[in-house]
């Protein structure tokens, strides 16, 4: 036996994965015979390393597809990371700044390379990352979502969208980050609540018959009205039917429009109207062929349409304005404002609404077939309760701003002709304009959202739109797990494009996790400085150690609070185990052991099988409901409590007694427990099993053993009911001595009453080594027994301990009479002061009340000790 004495997981924990994965343990054979299950792994991006999000993802992942593979499925776990185009730009984008350089003086292709550069170094560090963590990823199959099959799915994607309708430009309303410079989907804004002001404006009539007061939290966009709105059955604007109003601040004349989009009962029931820089305001503004002007840059500055605030930063022109608008008596009212705000969900920066060119995709008819497949269980949300954030998102959904101004990403297929003006959008790059002949073609600049090719996943890194084999046959995927932040920014695009592109659903099931907070509940981030990087927790404490103590205490979609030594518990799990595993294996070894089916079980034995038979029975249960938390903490209690604390403990009698066959039972039972064990926790602590596995001398690796399942064999189960009692008679000893402070090593006789009693007599070893006692003897009444004694009573016995053996009457008497005194004089000097009517006409009621509660303490810790004290003169 080779185990080392201490348990050391920096020292195997690297060469076990490299044989798995060298051995080709991790991929999968396109097997007929066998029922394939996939996962395609959620793609970390390339613009840092792993975080603790990443690693519960992956050790959920891992535990599903690892018990997969032990199940005889052909698992595949499909690996890969995202290009992250935002993310990953203002990355580089930063690297060239500190070197004095800018995107635009070194050029698209030069930027190209180093971004390929980046993705190289960052990429590589999370795989090796992903490694460390255990995870059994089949990287033949490692994908990235700008290599050459996910691009040819991406182009293949768009150009079919595109003649069928689906995708088209045109200038609408999106979401504008001004640093990042680059348009966002609604997904990718985050609303943040923001402590700001509401200023009321008025507008006068053109005629100087009065005016109009309208309400806005953002005054600088009030030089791009080309309105004000009110409701057509608010008699209060009834009289200005075909009136115009003054735009205070500038020399535009703007009219008055009746609309229903007004709410009546908010505010003054008058609403400016902004096309280029608010989507409802734009709607409004199509409904009534208002101009659309937009008044600032891409980067928040005021262009040539703001009048006097041209260069001007969007908020430098916010303080001028509502400056020059006090001055010249338009400012009615300022009241202070909370309300939500739109920022970047990359830079945090405020978000602009403003009118572009753009590309879009149409949604409505694509999330019909999305939102059904839900609805009719073919995609299951586990747990249930995140089909409704799905469905809100769904069926409310507006066009998807699929065009991102960067060159980071999937550049959008579409080509323009400067001689004929014609469109071309192929899927392979033309050589010249199909309708005129001519060479003199450019292709768009921009590049497309990172989420369209990541909606793609589930096929796009299986081959499409080839019809490969592994296509056929691992398609659609079985289960994706990921949290609930996720759902709108990936999930659903996901069902909607694989039910369009593949005619059927990409997976069946969606497992949401909560996301991982610190001690305190906060969310983790740089600018808190309470990030755990997990790389660090598996130097110290083993990756095990980590993966185990993210599934203790986790409940599916509920958010989880973890501190850095959260794994400090887990690890002495893994050193319990370990220990365990070396006790049993150094009695084992040189000796041949009886098969399991061929051996005479003891009573121990068939408690602890059918324990074994129970939790594996309820671990399938709960994996199988992706209940990750409650099969964990089964196997911890029983692998803890039943198998090393009892069990282990349970044999000691005869693996030091002279019966050599008795002997190799018994141990044969270990093994074939301490080996299930092995299995069942495998997916969860894949290290620590394989390493114990390994040093047994099985041959083969414990990851392709077949995971167990239960065994009507050793369905013990009213021998493991009865063998409850030889535990309870055990437990109830210890614990009667550590009532008594008598020290567990005193050996104590006890007296036996039961009708069970030929069982007992039959397991008196048992009892003898771990309840610590000298003798038994069996009574039939309390009358026989003429020692005072200490009772205890248990279902179907009653166990009598000598009051001699547990104490010295004389010394217990004494010290207990001590105490007694003690409480009588608490209990005097409280009632003295309570008596002293100086102390309770000043002292604070509070006061008063704590010496009530003194009083009624120690008078009911006297009669304690008093009835104590006469039932040992007795």
């Amino acid at each position: 036996m080779t185990l080392s004495k201490t348990y050391e997981p920096q020292t195997f924990e690297d060469s076990i994965y490299n044989k798995w994965e060298s051995s080709g343990f991790f991929t999968p054979e396109i097997d007929k015979t066998k029922r394939p299950f996939t996962i395609v792994m959620p793609p970390p991006n390339i613009t840092g390393q792993l975080h603790l999000g990443h690693a519960l993802d992956n050790t959920f992942q891992d535990i599903i597809i690892r018990r997969k593979r032990m199940l005889g499925y052909s698992a595949l776990w499909l690996p890969g990371t995202d290009h992250a185009s935002i993310a990953t730009e203002v990355r580089i984008v930063d690297q060239l700044r500190e070197e004095g350089l800018d995107k635009e003086t070194i050029g698209r292709e030069e930027f190209l390379r180093r971004a390929f550069l980046w993705k190289d170094k960052y990429g590589g560090r999370i795989v090796k990352q992903l490694r460390r963590m255990g995870s059994s990823c089949d990287w033949t199959r490692e994908a990235f979502t700008m290599d050459e099959r996910c691009s040819k799915a991406v182009r293949e994607v768009f150009v079919n969208f595109y003649n069928k309708g689906l995708i088209y430009q045109g200038k609408r309303i999106i979401n504008w980050c001004p640093s990042c410079r680059t348009a966002l989907s609604d997904t990718e804004v985050e609303y943040a609540e923001q402590a700001g002001h509401l200023w009321q404006i008025n507008y006068p009539l053109e005629d100087g018959t009065g005016g109009v007061v309208v309400a806005t939290t953002r005054p600088e966009t009030m030089l791009g009205d080309t309105a004000v709105a009110v409701n057509p059955l608010d008699e209060r604007y009834s009289a200005l039917v075909g009136k115009k109003l003054k735009l205070p601040l500038t020399n535009r004349l703007i009219p008055v429009v009746f609309d229903d989009y007004v709410e009546m009962e908010f505010g003054t029931g008058a609403v400016k109207i902004t096309p280029a820089h608010d989507p409802n305001d734009f709607e409004v503004g199509e409904r009534h062929s208002l101009e659309v002007i937009r008044i600032m840059d891409d980067s928040g500055i005021m262009n040539e349409n703001a009048f006097a605030y041209t260069g001007l930063d969007r908020y430098e022109a916010r303080e001028r304005i509502i400056k020059d608008l006090a001055e010249g008596g338009y400012l009615c009212e300022t009241k202070d404002y909370l309300h939500n705000v739109g920022q970047c969900y990359r830079c945090d920066s405020t978000v602009e609404p403003i009118v572009s060119k753009q590309w879009f995709v149409k949604m409505k008819e694509l999330a019909a077939p999305a939102i059904e497949a839900v609805k009719k269980n073919d995609i299951r949300f586990v747990p249930p309760r995140f089909s409704k954030q799905y469905f809100h998102w769904m069926e409310n959904i507006r066009d998807w701003c699929i065009s991102r101004q960067l060159w980071w990403g999937h550049r959008i297929p579409v080509w323009y002709c400067d001689d004929c003006d014609a469109i071309i959008v192929e899927k392979h790059d033309p050589a010249k304009c199909p309708k005129c002949g001519s060479a003199n073609i450019r292709q768009d600049e921009d590049v497309l959202d990172t989420w369209f090719s990541s909606a793609l996943w589930p096929f796009s890194t299986l081959g499409y739109p080839e019809k490969t084999a592994d296509l056929e046959y691992f398609y659609p995927t079985d289960v994706l797990v990921t949290g609930h932040d996720i759902i709108t920014f990936w999930v659903s695009k996901m069902i909607f494009s694989g039910i369009e592109c593949m005619g059927e659903k990409p997976f069946s099931e969606i497992v949401i996790h909560g996301l991982i907070r610190d001690a305190l509940g906060r969310k983790m981030s740089k600018s808190l400085g309470n990030g755990v990087d997990p790389i660090e927790l598996i130097d110290r404490y083993g990756a095990d150690s980590l993966r185990f103590s993210l599934c203790t205490g986790v409940a599916p979609g509920t958010d989880i609070k973890f501190a850095e030594d959260k794994p400090e518990p887990a690890r002495n799990f893994m050193n319990k185990i370990w220990n365990a595993a070396r006790f049993v294996l150094m009695n084992i070894e040189g000796r041949t052991l009886p098969k399991i089916e061929n051996v005479n079980f003891s009573a121990a034995d068939k408690w602890i099988l059918n324990s074994l038979n129970q939790v594996v029975s309820e671990v399938n249960q709960n994996l199988d409901k992706y209940e990750f938390g409650i099969a964990a903490a089964k196997l911890y209690d029983f692998i803890w409590s039943d198998y090393c604390d009892w069990f282990i403990e349970l044999t000691k009698p005869v693996l030091y007694g002279e019966d050599e066959a008795q002997r190799d039972d018994c141990l044969a039972v270990l093994d074939y427990t301490l080996k299930t064990i092995l299995k069942l926790l495998h997916p969860f602590t894949p290290f620590i099993t394989e390493k114990i596995w390994e040093e047994s001398g099985e041959k083969g690796a414990l990851m392709l053993e077949n995971y167990p399942g239960y065994n009507e064999k050793f369905n013990f189960a009213k021998a493991g009911m009865r063998f409850e009692a030889i535990k309870e008679i055990i437990r109830s000893v210890r614990n009667l001595k550590a009532e008594m402070n008598v020290p567990p090593s005193k050996k104590v006789k006890i007296y036996v009453l039961s009708e069970d009693a030929e069982f007992i007599k039959e397991n008196l070893a048992y009892i003898y080594k771990l309840a610590n006692i000298e003798d038994a003897k069996f009574i039939i009444n309390k009358e026989e027994i003429s020692e005072k004694t200490a009772g205890i009573v248990l279902d179907g016995a009653e166990i009598f301990v000598p009051m001699g053996d547990l104490i010295d009457t004389d010394k217990e008497i004494a010290r207990l009479s001590k105490e007694a005194d003690k409480a009588r004089a608490e209990l005097e000097r409280s009632e003295k002061m309570l008596a002293n009517a100086g102390f309770v006409s000043k002292a604070p009621q509070a006061l008063i009340d704590k010496e009530k509660a003194k009083v009624e303490e120690s008078k009911e810790i006297l009669e304690k000790l008093i009835t104590r004290i006469a039932e040992l003169e007795s």
